[in-house]
């Protein structure tokens, strides 16, 4: 059953050999992401696993690489430990989408050693119920599973945003800080997955394969970090 989970956001920007002469200004975001991985770690789980949007679902091993080439970038990360040989079941050549790769990173920097590790990457359109499944059969997967959740708020924060300026965003994305906030799993659950599309939410399938995960867990939560840099809504929780 689930007994840790740790919310991040996702932009590679987080990185910052990415973020290059703008890499102080998240961080904030990443002192917070370290301590939320920290709670996972004193969680003592029998497995992690490590949960993102991408555009297509999909499992990773541990170990199965990513990068940021695609950024400009000439940085490799693994997804946890790498175990030095290729992941089992996988082909030659699969690499991790870019949420699990700035997980990658985040668990490089925590030199993350407490469980074993599997990531799970969510189409962005999965339905509301599909995620609740989804993290239904996450949750289960080990007798202790401890959960890194990597996603984005709104994208309609600012005129400068990506997505441009929203009147809702900000009280989607206040919404959205709560829920995380207070573990509030009915809340993160019930998330209107239309309106989430329309702002850009990347983080909204992601949260509700952790809200499908921690169902009957009742964690407790912590809001650890919340701003919009860039007109995007970034949150850090860690729940346990």
């Amino acid at each position: 059953m689930l007994v840790a989970a740790a919310v991040c956001p996702a932009p590679p920007l987080l990185v910052p050999e990415v973020a290059a002469g703008a890499a102080a200004e998240l961080g904030d975001a990443r002192t917070a992401c370290s301590d939320a991985l920290a709670v996972l770690a004193a969680s003592r789980p029998d497995l992690l696993v490590v949960v993102g949007a991408a555009a297509q679902g999909g499992a990773y091993d541990q170990g199965t690489p990513g990068g940021f080439a695609g950024f400009g970038v000439d940085l490799t990360v693994t997804l946890g430990p790498d175990l030095g040989e290729p992941p089992s079941g996988h082909a030659t050549g699969v690499t991790l989408p870019t949420s699990l790769a700035v997980a990658g990173w985040l668990l490089g920097q925590a030199r993350w050693a407490a469980a074993p590790v599997a990531g799970a990457a969510v189409a962005a359109d999965l339905a509301p119920s599909g995620c609740g499944l989804l993290g239904a059969d996450l949750g289960g997967s080990a007798e202790r599973v401890a959960m890194l959740v990597l996603g984005d708020g709104s994208a309609c924060r600012t005129l400068k945003a990506p997505g441009y300026l929203d009147e809702r965003a900000a009280a989607f994305d206040a919404a959205a800080a709560r829920a995380l906030g207070a573990a509030d799993v009915a809340a993160l659950a019930g998330m209107d997955a239309a309106l989430a599309a329309e702002l850009q939410v990347a983080g909204r399938a992601p949260w509700q394969v952790l809200a499908g995960a921690a169902e009957g867990a009742e964690l407790e939560g912590r809001l650890l970090y919340e701003d919009a840099p860039y007109g995007v809504g970034y949150f850090v929780a860690a729940w346990s």
